[in-house]
């Protein structure tokens, strides 16, 4: 009897503790009937989830989504993460300027800028406005159980952020959609721009509806364009019924693509026929794996997808901080450089807090 009372006393605290972990804002709330209605009316919505342009399997070759999983959690390459703090330079954003492009003459304030953070988080000014990222600046349980950022990688914050006039978030996913990141920076933003669905999670944590526009693919709000990326979304357990996107930036004459996560399809062709060659192409590089290579760029596949863009300039993101998948953690790097030596590539590959002028 003794023993009984005793599982039953784990069993109730793990379930006590559950339930307040999934009752962490981290994790959203139910979406509201007003906003359910918006996305099943979507034309990408169909069958009960949000679909790619293509059919996209989430897990490739010849294993199962668990054999997959399982390989991924019990890898033990020691080169997934560096040994040394990695490169990064600590800069007073708050005294970069923010003044209208200057399309010649040298690098200087007043010019159009990018500050990368490491994986996909980056701030940039274009035309005398701050665009912000996918901000993932504040690690705090229950995300610290999944991800852990490397040596070095940690050393900006949301109090480091200057005023923000448009916070861009592509997708739901953790590494993309940070609750205490977003909690702090509230009172800095302006405006908010993001896919269908992903809005219910910045209301609950604050953001007025009124400063948030959420849009569903070749929708266009002021000078954002939100287009397709081929990818998927799942906060917790329920799969695809928020959108993943990308988005293209114009104004003062210039043209920034913000990819987003997503494996190779051919929109990168539809949107350079679109759009003409843009200025910056901020494309994924990294977290790649044969085993999941619909959802994320393959090496082959980013290069590809680079010369089917036609970019003027290619800054790469989704790497050097957190290890979320089997490859060594320099690797994409070094993929991206062989792939500009190789294309003749303007590649703008630059340390974690580097001032990028572009």
């Amino acid at each position: 009897m003794k023993i009984l009372l005793i599982i039953l006393a784990v069993i109730s605290v793990i379930a006590i503790v559950g339930i307040i972990i999934l009752n962490h804002p981290c994790f959203g709330r139910r979406t509201s009937k007003e906003r359910k209605a918006r996305i099943e009316a979507s034309p990408n919505y169909r069958d009960g989830q949000f679909q790619n342009q293509i059919p996209t399997p989430q897990f490739t070759g010849d294993k199962s989504m668990f054999r997959a999983l399982w390989d991924f959690l019990t890898d033990s390459r020691k080169d997934r993460t560096p040994k040394e703090a990695v490169p990064a330079v600590k800069t007073d954003l708050k005294a970069l300027g923010a003044g209208p492009s200057t399309l010649g003459g040298s690098s200087g304030t007043g010019k159009d800028w990018l500050v990368w953070f490491g994986h996909s988080s980056y701030l940039f000014c274009l035309d005398g406005k701050r665009y912000l990222v996918d901000p993932v600046l504040k690690m705090e349980l229950p995300v610290t159980v999944m991800m852990h950022p490397f040596k070095g990688t940690d050393i900006y914050s949301p109090d480091d952020m200057p005023e923000i006039d448009v916070l861009i978030v592509t997708h739901e996913h953790w590494d993309h959609l940070d609750y205490a990141t977003l909690r702090d920076l509230k009172d800095k933003v302006k405006h908010v721009v993001c896919p269908l669905g992903v809005a219910e999670y910045l209301e609950y944590w604050g953001y007025d509806p009124q400063h948030i526009t959420e849009m569903d693919w070749y929708e266009k709000a002021d000078n954002i364009t939100c287009l397709p990326t081929r990818h998927f979304s799942n906060r917790l357990f329920k799969r695809n019924q928020t959108l993943w996107a990308s988005f293209m930036v114009e104004s003062g004459g210039r043209k920034v693509y913000v990819g987003g996560d997503g494996g190779y399809d051919g929109r990168f062709k539809e949107i350079y026929e679109r759009f003409g060659s843009v200025d910056l192409a901020l494309m994924e590089n990294g977290q790649y794996n044969k085993d999941w290579a619909n959802i994320h760029l393959m090496p082959a596949d980013l290069e590809q997808a680079i010369l089917d863009l036609h970019p003027k300039q290619v800054f790469t993101v989704h790497h050097d901080k957190f290890s979320l998948a089997p490859h060594a953690w320099t690797e994409p790097d070094s993929v991206a450089h062989d792939i500009a030596e190789r294309d003749s590539i303007c590649l703008l590959d630059q340390p974690i807090g580097t001032v990028v002028y572009f």
